[in-house]
């Protein structure tokens, strides 16, 4: 088992490049023309705290109620406790707020401390102690990392560590928000709002971040900005940072900064994978970057209106007044099996889809590197299925390695489609052999021990129960589901993948 020690906070070195900001005169505009739609609606009269929530790309969302629970909400309307782990030392206490993980997780605060949300259970990671409450935002950027922007200074987890960043030795302290997005010069970075100060953290070397003021935003005298969103990168574009100042909407496009020219006063921002959604005054408006297009949306009372959460389907979570309601451009179907900005590295996986209830459609077809795949209902797997339902495998043998994308069309009687876009990173099989002694049980040790040798889960700590288990914990990793302390790195997602692929060997 591993020591507290392991879990100690420490400096990652960091640069500083602080400058003052220099507004510009002028600003190239894009002019949106926001198409009406009638939003699919699916509600759940339950009073949610007035805090943030996690929405699930493969349907659903955790939320903290009113009176301190934490539940899990359905594409179906329905809703499920989530309860403290048995194997806790300390139960969670009253819930405040949910903060987004990864794609498949989320991070609760409670009263004694901040408690991981998985299958069901609030977990107590073994860094709760050191990090207490005052969690504000979060982001996770694509290199496997999840930032936590706290009221004592900004966080990085990864590999199950927790390390402070400081800039010549002070605590970046007073962050009210974060989001992952390219830096000005390309360079993947984490931006963050401290003290109406935009900066943006980029990794310059393993262990080494520069801070950077960004300089270059164009803000108007008397202009702050109050708000951030990141849009996320696919075939067809490049990942952006969105700006929400309070007065207009800014975005970093390729060709520099560029203002969002609404025909309102924007009030809210919110961004998962490809789409953007806004308040404004009344209305709301999404942004499907994908498509290029903007739609409003009709029949929604945002009098008591306030966003909650979205995800990389183009779902967002609000609340409407008593009731907490998903909305969605149209029945959008959920990809099981493949999560967005994931990477491949099996030649074959089980991608099958889950579709909003409601009206059958007449085809559903799978697009993926320019071949058509139609399938039929109720598991729409790209692979089949096999004599008794069961999902096939679908071969992803002569992609190119790189990034592709998959796309999950639903046609109807009406002539709509419902659309949902998968970006992921292919990258064939090494030859090289892999080995549960060499490769495996290292990371088994570091970072599944704790609760799969002497912890509360089940046992896990040879290499036949690896062997037998191997595809169910392949899968608690990828949906990000397990390891308790947080996600593991990709890398090593993609090590423990080969080694089930090319036979488990010992």
């Amino acid at each position: 088992m591993k020591t507290r020690a392991s879990y100690r906070i420490g400096p990652l070195m960091l640069a500083a490049l602080l400058s003052g900001c220099e507004p510009a005169p002028s600003l190239p505009q894009d002019h949106p023309s926001p198409q009406p739609f009638a939003p699919v609606q699916v509600r759940t009269e339950v009073d949610v705290a007035p805090a943030s929530g996690f929405a699930d790309q493969t349907g659903g969302g955790i939320f903290a109620t009113a009176d301190g629970n934490v539940i899990r909400l359905r594409l179906d309307g329905t809703k499920a406790a989530l309860e403290s782990h048995p194997g806790n030392t300390v139960t969670p206490g009253r819930a405040r707020a949910v903060f987004r993980m990864g794609a498949g997780s989320a991070l609760v605060e409670a009263d004694n401390g901040l408690f991981l949300a998985q299958s069901g259970w609030l977990i107590a990671p073994p860094w709760r102690e050191v990090l207490g409450t005052g969690l504000v935002a979060t982001a996770a950027t694509p290199d496997g990392a999840v930032w936590l922007g706290h009221a004592s200074g900004l966080y990085r987890l990864q590999g199950g560590a927790l390390s402070a960043l400081k800039v010549n030795g002070q605590a970046l302290d007073g962050i009210t928000a974060l989001a992952s997005a390219p830096a000005e010069d390309g360079a993947q970075g984490l931006w963050f709002l401290r003290q109406e100060t935009l900066s943006v953290a980029v990794r310059t070397a393993p262990g080494t971040w520069q801070v950077r003021q960004v300089s270059s935003l164009p803000l108007q005298e008397g202009e702050r900005v109050v708000g951030l969103a990141g849009l996320g990168a696919s075939e067809k574009g490049k990942g952006e940072a969105w700006v929400l100042t309070s007065s207009r909407l800014l975005r970093l496009a390729e060709d520099g900064w560029r203002q969002v020219a609404l025909a309102r006063k924007p009030e809210q921002v919110l961004g998962a994978g490809r789409f953007i959604w806004v308040n404004m005054d009344g209305k709301l408006l999404a942004h499907d970057a994908e498509t290029g297009t903007w739609g409003e949306a009709s029949g929604v009372d945002t009098r008591e209106f306030r966003f909650l959460a979205a995800d990389e389907s183009g779902c967002a979570w609000v609340q409407l007044g008593a009731e907490t309601v998903a909305l969605s451009k149209g029945p959008v179907p959920r990809v099981l099996g493949l999560l967005e900005g994931s990477q491949v590295v099996e030649d074959s996986l089980v991608v099958s889809a889950r579709l909003v209830p409601g009206v059958a459609p007449l085809t559903f077809t799978y697009e993926v590197a320019g071949v058509e795949v139609p399938v039929r209902g109720p598991a729409y797997s790209l692979g089949g299925t096999e004599a008794d339902g069961t999902p096939k495998a679908y071969s992803f043998v002569g992609l190119e390695p790189g990034i592709h994308s998959l796309s999950a069309v639903a046609r109807y009687a009406d002539g709509t489609e419902a659309r949902r876009v998968v970006s992921f990173d292919y990258q064939p099989l090494s030859t090289v052999a892999l080995g549960w002694d060499k490769d495996i049980r290292p990371i088994h040790e570091a970072r599944c021990a704790k609760c799969h040798d002497t912890g509360p889960a089940r046992p896990l700590g040879t290499y036949t129960l690896w062997k037998d288990n191997a595809e169910s914990i392949i899968a608690a990793v990828k949906d990000q589901r397990m390891p308790a302390d947080g996600p593991l790195d990709p890398q090593l997602i993609s090590l423990i993948q080969r080694w089930a692929a090319t036979g488990a060997n010992p």
